[in-house]
């Protein structure tokens, strides 16, 4: 973890949260805190509360119970724009970007840059091409090609390219929904190098993920959720892979699972071979 006074700023925080949809309890009394130069990672299942979660955070859902807080000032969020407006920007699953466009216009969605001329204001391309592979050279992304499709990058590489895209355009929170999931161990690697490299940069990260072992690659903390509900917070000192692995599966119900599923012992006439056994 990144030490020093500015790393360690608290950048948001919530305390016991919760949201319902109508009867449905999706998040009940959940605590989470980040801080600048930190990954903490956020653990669950399908169907554990990590996307109701994520939309609290990012604003697209406001949340019935608890506080929630950025930068020490109480919160109510309406819309994704303004948590962006706080510097928090989130990078889903899906991305969200246009396939057929090229890199650098994807890098720009919504922010585009023009200059006036005679007769109406024109897109800068040149000025957002040039901007487009500062940007990624700053993350170590060497991706020479901006005018390419962004849809013939690999899965990989388009999200190596929104977690630049956030850096540059001032965000201080990143929060990356399961940014590993549909990728190869190769892919991975190098998404997590990049999310490693946005918390040295100064941002504090919030990893979505299923993965215990991605998640202990990079995580300094560990949220656990279940069903909605918290099942364990942890410093990474405090925790070894094994211990989140179980803690993630379930623990008990994992050894109850384990016990249910276990063989038999071998009665004596099931060792009997085939060929000692009458043929009809």
């Amino acid at each position: 973890m990144n030490t020093g006074a500015a790393m360690n700023t608290e950048l948001l925080s919530l305390e016991g949260v919760g949201k319902s949809y109508g009867t449905v309890r999706a998040l009940q009394d959940v605590s989470l805190t980040l801080h600048a130069g930190e990954i903490s990672c956020v653990l669950g299942d399908n169907g554990a509360g990590k996307s109701t979660l994520i939309k609290i955070i990012a604003g697209l859902h406001r949340h019935d119970e608890g506080r929630y807080t950025v930068g020490g000032e109480e919160v109510r969020l309406d819309s994704p724009r303004q948590a962006l407006d706080l510097g928090i920007a989130t990078v889903y699953q899906d991305l969200a970007v246009v396939p057929l466009m090229p890199v650098w216009r994807n890098f720009f969605l919504g922010s585009e840059q023009g200059l006036r001329r005679w007769g109406g204001l024109r897109l800068d391309a040149d000025g957002m091409r040039a901007t487009t592979r500062e940007a990624l050279a700053r993350m170590g992304i060497d991706l020479h090609d901006v005018d390419r499709p962004i849809g013939t990058l690999s899965g990989g590489q388009r999200q190596c390219v929104a977690i630049a895209r956030a850096v540059h355009f001032g965000a201080k929170v990143l929060i990356l929904d399961e940014p590993t999931a549909a990728l190869g161990v190769k892919q991975s690697g190098v998404v997590l190098k990049y999310v490693t490299a946005a918390r040295d940069a100064g941002l504090g990260v919030v990893l979505i993920t299923h993965n215990p072992h991605h998640a202990y690659l990079v995580g300094d903390h560990f949220t656990l959720l279940k069903r909605g509900r918290m099942a364990g917070s942890h410093p990474r000192a405090e925790i070894g892979l094994e211990q989140l692995t179980t803690e993630m599966a379930g623990g008990s119900d994992l050894a109850e699972l384990s016990h249910e599923l276990a063989r038999p012992p071998a009665s004596p006439d099931s060792a009997t071979s085939r060929e000692e056994r009458p043929q009809p």
